[in-house]
């Protein structure tokens, strides 16, 4: 095997006999097959829609098995063992009803052999594109693709389409089967930030116009003496079957990790079950899922392979994977999926035990923002505000991320931090107040939401008359996977500059393809805090 698609992968190289998410070799070889075959049926799908036969199957087979080969979603061998028959199946399909020049081995190779398969697993991954800009603009892309795929994924879900994002999604997967330069590579990375923003915008009206728009709400972080159902990952539809489902049975609902936003929308706060969130970041759900006591449901990724001691309380469902774990099926013909199973369980199991107390503040998507602010503007105008720092992205266990604590801590009192994703655990229970009653940290939601802050920033952008450049704001964004990526790629994308990343530079991205980042964007990697605040401008 060989990946280096996390920010966690092994020496900042990569990861070449099990991956430091806990996915095993031969895993991460099928997974790469599975891509591998995504670009041929990208390739047959394109030229079907040319001819007016495109088939919705391809759409949502990419989009669904592009997510579940994020990191930490799936790691279930006999998953991508199917799924990869399902592709042959499938490309074979388009072909039969369209005919297709065979431009590429993706496009022709199959095999209901297993040894067959591993055979070729092991020969089309990552190492395989022998240049390295080339190998790096190449996965560069396609980590953004698995990125876009996420979040359309859910909008999806939420029955929420767009042809064009569709479409490029198969145009980027097959762009990296030609023979293209590094420019053209180049320009089809930064179109990916393009539809990136486009494929953020259309979650968004999903969720707002499913959910209601987000509210400035104090969750409780505490628990009750109810057994509780713990619900995790990211996907809100999941969420409201379950909280249907579990009315009147005396079972409370927690959420976990980037659950937590959903405790913002009015059409979740109906429900006195949902009581608020438990624990924090995904890297320490062994420890937290342990002392939770009830059954847990993982939505999305973000799960960290299960101890044995709680193993038997963990549910899957949609694209997670891990042998061995219950798994709740799709929906079928519009009926919800059935939570009975869970529902059974958490009525025999004991309350969870309490790890935090209080409350936190979260809701500020864009428009709970933009409804103070007026606050915000005469707060920044008096100089009561004098520095926003984005601080959004994801968290991950290793030590060096204290380094955002740290960073948090260090800020002035008349510094506001903007955040979206997991990487808020780092100092959202800090209590670092408030200014005029606008919360030093505010929490535009999931890393899903990142959205929310790019509408913020233009919105000032828009009353201060001036470039977003321009504006107070610094940027030091955490990252860990491949959200994160499409996330970094939709900024640049809309011209943002002086973007500090961390706590490492991603291993995909070769010297040269920094090179052309540093000089176009003045991307740069964090330091030390002492360094780095007068870096991105800030005065501690």
């Amino acid at each position: 095997m060989f990946c280096y698609q996390c920010e966690e992968t092994i020496n900042n190289k990569g990861c070449t006999t099990a991956g430091a998410c806990g996915k095993k070799g031969d895993v991460a070889n099928l997974q790469d097959l599975l891509i591998y075959l995504m670009k041929g049926i990208a390739i047959c799908n394109i030229e079907a829609r040319k001819q007016g036969k495109n088939n919705e199957e391809a759409d949502k087979f990419i989009i669904d098995n592009l997510f579940a080969t994020i990191t930490n979603a799936n790691f279930d061998k006999q998953y991508f063992l199917d799924k990869i028959q399902e592709a042959i199946k499938l490309r074979e399909k388009i072909k039969d009803d369209v005919p297709i020049d065979p431009q590429h081995d993706s496009v022709n190779w199959q095999s209901d052999n297993e040894e067959e398969i591993f055979e070729k697993s092991e020969k089309i991954g990552i190492l395989s594109t022998e240049n390295e800009d080339i190998r790096s603009l190449r996965w560069l892309l396609i980590y953004g693709l698995k990125g876009m795929a996420a979040y359309y994924h859910h909008a999806y879900a939420l029955d929420k389409m767009d042809e064009d994002i569709i479409k490029f999604m198969q145009e980027g997967l097959a762009g990296t089967t030609k023979d293209l330069s590094a420019d053209e590579l180049v320009n089809l990375v930064m179109n990916c930030g393009e539809i990136g923003v486009k494929t953020m915008a259309l979650l968004d009206k999903a969720n707002t116009s499913t959910y209601g728009n987000p509210e400035i709400t104090n969750v409780n972080i505490g628990v009750r003496s109810n057994p509780g159902i713990l619900i995790s990952g990211h996907d809100l539809k999941d969420l409201e079957e379950l909280l249907k489902q579990t009315e009147g049975f005396g079972v409370d609902v927690y959420t976990h990790g980037e659950m937590l936003p959903a405790n913002a929308y009015p059409a979740f706060k109906k429900y006195s079950h949902l009581v608020g969130n438990y624990g924090s970041s995904w890297w320490k759900q062994k420890e937290e899922f342990e002392k939770f006591n009830g059954p847990i449901l993982l939505t999305t990724n973000c799960l960290v392979p299960p101890r044995d001691s709680y193993k038997d309380r963990v549910y899957m469902t949609g694209i997670v994977g891990f042998e061995g774990l219950k798994y709740i099926p799709d929906r079928k013909n519009g009926s919800p999926k059935d939570f009975s199973e869970i529902i059974e369980l958490a009525k025999k199991c004991s309350p969870p035990e309490k790890i935090d107390e209080g409350e936190i503040t979260i809701g500020f998507a864009h428009n709970a923002t933009l409804s103070v602010a007026d606050k915000i503007v005469e707060a920044v105008k008096t100089s009561k505000i004098k520095r926003f720092v984005v601080m959004a992205g994801c968290d991950g266990r290793r030590t060096n991320r204290q380094y955002y604590t740290d960073f948090a801590k260090a800020l002035s009192n008349d510094t506001v931090i903007l955040t979206a994703g997991c990487a808020k655990y780092r100092y959202n229970k800090l209590g670092l107040g408030d200014i005029d009653g606008i919360p030093r940290v505010i929490d535009a939601g999931q890393c899903n939401d990142s959205y929310s802050l790019v509408v913020i920033a233009q919105k000032l952008s828009e009353v201060f008359g001036v470039e977003l450049n321009e504006l107070p704001i610094s940027y030091n964004i955490s990252w860990y996977e491949q959200k994160a990526v499409l996330v970094l790629l939709s900024l640049l994308s809309l011209g943002v500059k002086n973007i500090m990343l961390g706590p490492t530079l991603p291993a995909f991205v070769s010297p040269n393809v920094l090179k052309i980042l540093v000089e176009k964007f003045n991307i740069q990697p964090n330091s030390t805090v002492e360094n780095d605040l007068p870096t991105l401008k800030i005065v501690a």
